[in-house]
């Protein structure tokens, strides 16, 4: 398979999950947003330090601005899933293309957005400091280096050690690793702690949810729909050659 046609299968399955994960966020994640904002006008939130003048209107941001938004983060995760699994598909185990895809869609979300949100959860508007949210922003990011390196190496020496402690063993060692690593991080890692006093512990809940269901369904998307487009094409491409 060419790496072009398996980077635009990656691309569309990216924005088809889109789609999927746009309309779970419009649901069930704006209405939290706007609780949010309802709690941050009321005087509940914290002040920020001043208004600011509005650019975007509040309905525009909730439709158009977070299609646009959802739409352009699944075409650059789908694109960046293909060339993974272009570099995964036949080095981890004698897996089919839409096997690959599917343990490459559970892995990218549990690296790459469950293990860092557990350490630095999302927060609604009302919650968040000025001068908390580049630091934490930073935090985030090399939360999720360290997540994304340790998978990797995890799978490098899980792979290797295969052929000395058999497969399964080899994975439990690699998870093992990966896990050791992750925890030491999260201890070391500083806490930033925005949330403001009064601020509604279930709106927060709620919003956070909604926020993991998104992630969820935008990877599990990825994942599925990659694994029948790239199915498809590996069935051709052997049709072709036989």
């Amino acid at each position: 398979m060419k790496i072009g046609n398996v980077l635009v299968r990656g691309m569309l399955a990216g924005l088809l999950a889109a789609v999927l994960a746009f309309a779970f966020a419009s649901i069930f994640g704006e209405p939290q947003v706007d609780n949010a904002i309802a709690v941050e006008e009321a005087g509940a939130g914290h002040d920020h330090g001043g208004e600011e003048a509005v650019v975007v209107s509040r309905g525009v941001q909730s439709t158009l601005g977070l299609a646009v938004a959802t739409g352009a983060y699944g075409l650059a995760l789908g694109g960046l899933f293909a060339l993974a699994f272009a570099f995964a598909y036949g080095r981890v185990g004698n897996l089919s293309a839409r096997a690959t895809a599917g343990v490459l869609g559970i892995g990218a979300f549990v690296t790459v957005f469950l293990v860092p949100f557990l350490k630095y959860p999302s927060n609604p508007p009302a919650v968040g400091q000025p001068d908390t949210i580049n630091q934490r922003t930073t935090w985030y990011f090399v939360m999720v280096l360290i997540s994304v390196v340790a998978a990797i190496a995890a799978t490098v020496i899980g792979k290797r050690l295969a052929e000395r402690l058999g497969s399964w063993n080899a994975v439990l060692a690699g998870v093992l690793g990966y896990i050791v690593v992750v925890a030491v991080a999260v201890l070391v890692l500083p806490v930033v702690n925005e949330v403001p006093d009064g601020f509604p512990a279930s709106l927060l809940w709620n919003f956070r949810v909604a926020s993991l269901g998104t992630q969820l369904i935008l990877w599990a998307g990825i994942g599925v729909l990659f694994g029948v487009f790239i199915e498809r094409s590996a069935r051709r491409v052997a049709q072709a050659r036989a």
